[in-house]
């Protein structure tokens, strides 16, 4: 008789296994866990005026964007160095992570180390 074993849950996006986030949530054929959804929040947050029309925003509603968007920057760019992190802790090379990234090495250890 054969143990099937069960194979481990991962985040769709940030590729963290289940047991490596709080919430992870399932779709068709994709998963997303919390933290990924906190990133799409605060982006989702940031940009109420998705449709695109900034010129018919009033200079008010414009400035008020703005501090949502950084935030939703602050969080892909701390989502992108845990990544960077976790390829440097396996041994991976700043060349191929400049090389994923479409930079050179150096850019790449410049930005993230």
């Amino acid at each position: 008789m054969k143990l099937k074993l069960k194979r481990k849950l991962r985040c769709s996006f940030c590729r963290r296994d289940e047991s490596a986030v709080a919430k992870l949530l399932g779709g068709p054929r994709a998963y997303i866990c919390d933290a990924c959804v906190g990133v799409c929040d605060r982006i989702l947050e940031a940009t109420p005026e998705a449709s695109g029309d900034w010129d018919s925003m009033t200079d008010k509603n414009l400035l008020a964007s703005l501090k949502p968007a950084e935030a939703s920057v602050e969080a892909v760019r701390s989502l992108l160095q845990t990544r960077i992190d976790v390829l440097r802790k396996r041994g991976i090379s700043w060349s191929e992570i400049g090389s994923a990234l479409n930079i050179s090495r150096q850019a790449a250890w410049e930005r993230f180390s």
